[in-house]
């Protein structure tokens, strides 16, 4: 049996694009302990509710929820929900550390994905909090593309 190597395995953060104006986005590497890049293969992933934070110079996602494997060995399974480091440069992590605390914007991993290298990478964004009249008109304007459409389909 063949595995099928086309399978496009990225996680989106959608509750994300919901609650927050995405600003800006920049790739981040991540480090993950035991089965946790075989779970992801398996898309065993969860992104809601997470965010990243600034800790003593260093950049940790919290609240990433990826299950272990059924298969892993019981005394050795990572917790589920535990902080995970992410890789940046120093510079990059003083940029974002300025504009937080300056600007008051918060730093949420958007999506979970391999790169072209089969590496696991972050896409974190800088985004500002949307309003409630923000989100219900957003949810007009989709509803009412997601009309428009439905009629042209109806229409031709």
């Amino acid at each position: 049996m063949a595995k099928n190597k086309e399978k496009n395995l990225s996680f989106k953060n959608k509750k994300a694009y919901h609650d927050y104006h995405i600003l800006e986005t920049l790739e981040a590497g991540i480090v993950l302990e035991g089965s946790e890049v075989k779970s992801m293969r398996e898309g065993r992933v969860n992104l809601k509710d997470s965010h990243v934070r600034i800790i003593k110079n260093e950049i940790y996602a919290l609240n990433i929820h990826i299950t272990h494997l059924s298969t892993a060995h019981s005394t050795y399974r990572p917790n589920e929900k535990r902080d995970r480091k992410l890789l940046l440069h120093r510079k990059e992590i003083d940029k974002l550390y300025n504009k937080v605390t300056k600007d008051g914007v918060t730093l949420i991993p958007t999506k979970l994905y391999f790169n072209s290298k089969n590496m696991v990478k972050v896409q974190v964004a800088i985004a500002k909090g949307k309003k409630l009249h923000d989100k219900r008109e957003d949810l007009k304007q989709k509803t009412l593309k997601k009309e428009a459409l439905q009629a042209l389909k109806n229409h031709f």
